[in-house]
């Protein structure tokens, strides 16, 4: 008879991950509250006390100053940027895997280069080709970009998992007649549906936080993104810190929506894509 034995519980390691999880709430929790605060109750209240009087003042004042046509803007670099990116990082997956060819290991190593590339290195550079490709102050100018340095990482995330497709079945549609088009079509995207969701979840959240390039590669208001109009409600709203956090609180819940339907694919594929 055989009986089933239990390790001791690890209480400390379970007392750290509490203090842990509390360091990450602490922040999130004084933005929500904070953001329900009327301009009076901040400077007033305790800041870690729920307001005695909520209020979405906050959210009116952001929802008045085109937050909407902020949010589009996000929207549309978002998803230009993740759908450039993951089309050509699959078919360029494809290529280094099945090529097997000098060119195919030396275009892998270039996309191994990329990673080793800072973005502010380069923006100088980048700038220039923006403005003399006449892109700038659109919003092509932070999609293009975005895209180009988002794709190495895809690359490399996307040929790990193409490496465990049984060779056997490229073979079995090549003698079928299919050509490189319909296997990636017809057998690649439905074997590595989990890379994709995986990479295009990361991919957006970069892009979707991304600071940098609109700062550098728009003026206007009306291509501003999420990321530099908050820093322009913090200018505008200099001692409203309630309006402030509203429009962080809004800006960060089409991520968390994001994040809510890919968590299953994220954690497993970037562990799949780096653990070789």
């Amino acid at each position: 008879m055989s009986t089933v034995t239990r390790g001791r519980p690890n209480v400390g390691g379970g007392l750290a991950g509490t203090l842990w999880l509390l360091v990450v709430l602490l922040p999130v929790y004084y933005v929500v509250i904070t953001s329900l605060r009327g301009q009076e109750g901040f400077f007033s209240e305790n800041p870690l006390v729920p307001p005695s009087e909520p209020t979405l003042e906050g959210y009116r004042l952001v929802l008045e100053n085109d937050f909407g046509r902020y949010l589009l803007n996000s929207v549309l670099v978002t998803a230009g940027t993740v759908v450039i990116t993951v089309t050509v990082s699959l078919l360029a997956a494809y290529f280094v895997v099945r090529a097997d060819s000098r060119a195919s290991r030396l275009t892998y190593k270039a996309f191994l280069l990329g990673l080793a590339i800072p973005l502010q290195a380069v923006i100088i550079p980048v700038y220039f080709l923006i403005t003399r490709a006449r892109l700038y102050d659109t919003l092509w100018a932070i999609i293009l970009p975005s895209a180009a340095f988002a794709i190495p990482l895809t690359v490399i995330i996307l040929a790990n998992f193409l490496r465990d497709v049984p060779n056997e079945l490229f073979e079995s549609m090549r003698m079928d007649g299919a050509g490189h088009l319909r296997m990636v079509v017809s057998l690649v995207l439905p074997l590595v549906r989990p890379a994709l969701i995986t990479v295009a979840v990361y991919d957006g959240l970069q892009v979707w936080n991304g600071f940098l390039f609109p700062l550098i590669l728009t003026q206007s208001p009306d291509q501003r993104v999420l990321p530099l109009a908050l820093w322009s409600f913090q200018g505008q709203f200099t001692v409203n810190i309630p309006a402030v956090l509203a429009a962080v609180v809004l800006s960060t819940l089409p991520v968390l929506a994001l994040y809510v339907l890919g968590r299953r694919h994220l954690v497993s594929g970037l562990t799949a894509g780096f653990g070789k």
